[in-house]
């Protein structure tokens, strides 16, 4: 009856994504005074989502649709900033904005998720 509740899979998603995009901004900061380093981010989680609906297939397991990375990670990409004299292009002002962007996006699926548990449960009778 309750099987494929597919708002807590997306919830699920949000919050990977967020997790995932937080932790590459962290190494974008981390690096900010590495000669050469080049800033990545990652798409958002719209993006991503919308490139798997208009496909239709979703990779369910390492390798399978030639999925991007073995450990489940989304791809990345670098970013287009200027880079600086010693070719890093890490701007931290840049990346401390990506970071309230993202824990936005990481508390609004926090938010869907316990929403939708409160409905779930009413609807069972247990408040």
């Amino acid at each position: 009856m309750f099987q494929g509740l597919n708002v807590f899979k997306a919830a699920h998603a949000m919050a990977t994504h967020a997790g995932q995009r937080q932790a590459l901004v962290a190494q974008n900061v981390a690096n900010a005074d590495t000669p050469g380093y080049k800033a990545r981010d990652m798409h958002s989680f719209a993006e991503v989502f919308d490139g798997d609906a208009a496909s239709g297939m979703r990779a369910s397991r390492t390798g399978h649709l030639n999925a991007p990375d073995s450990a489940g990670n989304l791809p990345t990409f670098q970013t287009e900033t200027p880079t600086e004299p010693n070719g890093n292009s890490v701007s931290v002002e840049l990346e401390l904005m990506k970071g309230v962007e993202i824990k936005r996006e990481h508390d609004r699926a926090l938010a869907i998720y316990k929403s939708s548990l409160s409905v779930l449960r009413t609807s069972l009778g247990r408040i």
